[in-house]
């Protein structure tokens, strides 16, 4: 680990790189279709189809592509226009060429395609029960590296497992790194400072219209003006806006946001934790390839499938079979002897959280409970081809970020300027 890592990194808990890989630099998603995900669904699933609808088969499957948009919004504009309430199974980013998987509970007079100049949605046939995340496996990812420097894929391809499993920046908010400071302020009840953040935060990767508005939002006596002068990309902040112009409380204008990005913010502090438990472990010279005396672990099932989480035992189990699992702050969360876990309740004891805290009665729909994460990035199909640009390829588990392994090829000094 001999390279450092950058500033706005550490803002999110990631204080290290896992391999001595040099890095090649560069940038990525310098165009939209330089980074490209399909969404892997479990074959049963696809296997199960009808292409009618009848009494055993009444849940429409689609298939969602969209390009320059992310998909809460693409999600958001199809409702609006067309009255169609999806679901997705997972949240991809605007700067990006998607093919993902969507449900809806419309089961009547639904449409079989819909196409706009970002988004196509089309009815890929008819299944017996909802869909749910659970049959989301993972994630290929076909990404171009603009960058005139060529790669040693040999060398990289030997440190490949030795990648944690880091939440990306995306998870915070990218270039305005503010949902986990948020998701802190909701899990400590301090309602007001959480608004405050979401309007008033900034970085000095703000333009300079936005550090203004931010500056203003200061002084609710501003938000009559502000709402009206606000960029289309603000619909957070002007929510929030016309909730204290009538006179609503934090709460209820916490709840102006839609639900899927308001449970972020709490995910995100959870995620901020996770980052700094894998980093302390890592600085610390720790392996996370393999599980030691009392560590939990996930029994490998599959390339991207993981099955129950128990007890490492050292007589039996090897990387070949489990994967190192880390408790997920919530409240569920326990302490145990594991090294994660130690780690975990020190860190929460250092930021004044107890378990209990993530149990919010005031905004239930907010609570989170915990759970299991891998430690270790679990990238297969890895390939690479080219220079200027660079073509990359890789499958990874639902959950898991391309922008950590790619963090770790290009190493980058400024993830934002960089494309990050």
């Amino acid at each position: 680990m001999r390279y450092k890592a950058p500033i706005i990194d550490h803002q999110v808990g990631i204080k290290c790189y896992c391999t001595d890989f040099g890095g090649v630099g560069g940038a990525i998603k310098q165009q939209t279709k330089d980074f490209y995900v399909v969404e892997i669904i479990d074959p049963s699933v696809l296997g199960k189809l009808t292409e009618h609808q009848d009494e055993n088969h009444k849940f429409p499957l689609y298939v969602l592509e969209k390009s320059n948009i992310d998909s809460n919004h693409a999600v958001e504009k199809i409702k609006e226009r067309y009255g169609i309430q999806l679901r997705v199974l997972g949240i991809k980013d605007a700067k990006a060429d998607t093919l993902q998987y969507a449900t809806t509970n419309k089961l009547k007079k639904f449409k079989r395609e819909i196409r706009t100049s970002q988004v196509s949605l089309s009815l890929k046939g008819f299944t017996s029960r909802p869909i749910s995340k659970s049959i989301l496996l993972g994630n290929q990812f076909s990404i171009v590296i603009r960058t005139n420097q060529s790669m040693d894929a040999q060398q990289f391809k030997r440190e490949l497992k030795h990648i944690a499993n880091f939440y990306g920046l995306q998870r915070f908010g990218s270039r305005r790194a503010v949902t986990h400071l948020v998701g802190k302020e909701i899990v400590s009840r301090n309602y007001k400072r959480a608004v405050e953040l979401l309007l008033s935060y900034t970085t000095h990767y703000d333009s300079a219209t936005n550090k203004e508005i931010r500056e203003k939002s200061q002084d609710p006596r501003n938000y009559p003006g502000l709402v009206r002068s606000m960029p289309k990309g603000m619909d957070i902040e002007r929510h929030l806006m016309y909730a204290a112009l009538d006179g609503k409380d934090d709460i209820i204008a916490l709840r102006t946001i839609p639900i899927n990005i308001r449970r972020l913010f709490v995910q995100a502090y959870q995620s901020y934790i996770f980052n700094l438990c894998l980093s302390e472990v890592l600085l610390a010279g720790q392996d996370i390839l393999e599980g030691k005396q009392g560590d939990l672990c996930f029994e490998v099932e599959g390339p991207l499938k993981f099955g129950k989480v128990r007890r490492f035992d050292p007589t039996s189990d090897s990387e070949c079979n489990t994967v190192p699992a880390v408790s997920l702050a919530g409240y569920a969360y326990q302490a145990r002897e594991g090294r994660f876990e130690s780690v975990t309740t020190s860190l929460l004891k250092s930021e004044g959280i107890v378990s209990k805290d993530f149990y919010i009665k005031e905004m239930q729909e907010l609570s989170t409970r915990g759970g299991y994460r891998q430690a270790q990035l679990c990238a297969t199909n890895f390939s690479m081809d080219g220079m200027d640009p660079l073509a990359v390829s890789f499958s990874l588990p639902s959950g898991s970020y391309a922008t950590t392994l790619l963090r770790e090829i290009m190493k980058p000094l400024d993830p934002i300027k960089s494309g990050f």
